[in-house]
């Protein structure tokens, strides 16, 4: 009886321990440039002869690395391993599915996930509504990214750092409008279009985030004016950013103060 409260006694220092471990790597956050000891301390409830050897195990594996006087440390080649694992095995339809259900249940609208593809966006899933008069596009339908409000959630995030021409060519586009509405869909949170893409329609979207910050794609409400005044446009529009902002989370996504919407 004694040895087996020695060996759960042990079993419960070893999980301890990783505990403690797991806390030490989760303190390291994407602005940091390395952090000493006195970093760590600051932000990880242990004493530090156990941060030292937790600290020398952890690099020892090589999910911690150390340089200079005084000693900082960064993350590893490990933890890199780790996330390179972890965003192959990610598919965004299925992550965001639970979201794209609740949305659809909560609105009774279609609700529809798209990609960026070059200039273009492309529909990953689609959750058709089931109401008598509704708009859908199917699985695989295509559009540039600067029409519609699917495609503008997405270039909102972008087009800081990519020419608005390249995406417009072709089309009887304002630019100075489009900039417009780019800049107010980035304040906000979620873009809207009315009767651009189909006459009568209504669309509202929000953008997805990666773990690297780079958006990745967007959940679109599709519906007719008749049931999209402009007060239930807002409301879906909030919750849908409500929404996107947890499918971002799954994806690794931290959001930065800057980037904090209504």
């Amino acid at each position: 009886m004694e040895i087996e409260s020695i060996a759960q006694d042990k079993s419960a220092e070893s999980v301890r321990a990783v505990d403690r471990a797991l806390d030490i790597l989760l303190a390291f956050k994407g602005a940091d440039g390395g952090l000493t000891v006195a970093d760590l301390l600051k932000r990880v409830d242990l004493s530090r002869p156990t941060l030292y050897r937790l600290l020398h195990t952890l690099e020892k594996k090589e999910f911690l690395i150390s340089s200079g006087d005084p000693q900082r440390f960064r993350l590893g080649p490990s933890v890199a391993q780790l996330a390179h694992s972890w965003n192959a095995g990610l598919n965004l339809a299925e992550v965001a599915q639970p979201a794209m259900q609740r949305v659809w249940e909560a609105t009774g609208e279609t609700v529809a996930l798209f990609v960026p593809e070059g200039l273009m966006r492309l529909c990953v899933a689609e959750m058709p509504s089931q109401q008598a008069l509704s708009f859908r596009r199917g699985v695989g339908y295509r559009e540039r990214l600067v029409l519609g409000a699917s495609g503008r959630a997405i270039l909102a995030q972008i087009e800081a750092n990519i020419e608005l021409d390249s995406y417009a060519a072709g089309l009887e586009i304002d630019l100075q409008k489009c900039r417009a509405e780019l800049a107010k869909t980035r304040k906000r949170g979620f873009a809207v279009s009315r009767d651009e893409l189909i006459v009568g329609a209504v669309a509202i979207a929000a953008p997805i985030f990666d773990g690297a910050s780079r958006v990745v794609g967007s959940l679109g409400i599709f519906g007719p004016t008749v049931r999209l005044p402009d007060s239930k446009v807002e409301e879906f529009g909030r919750y849908l950013i409500r929404e996107t902002s947890a499918v971002s989370t799954s994806l690794g996504y931290h959001e930065k103060p800057s980037k904090v919407r209504p």
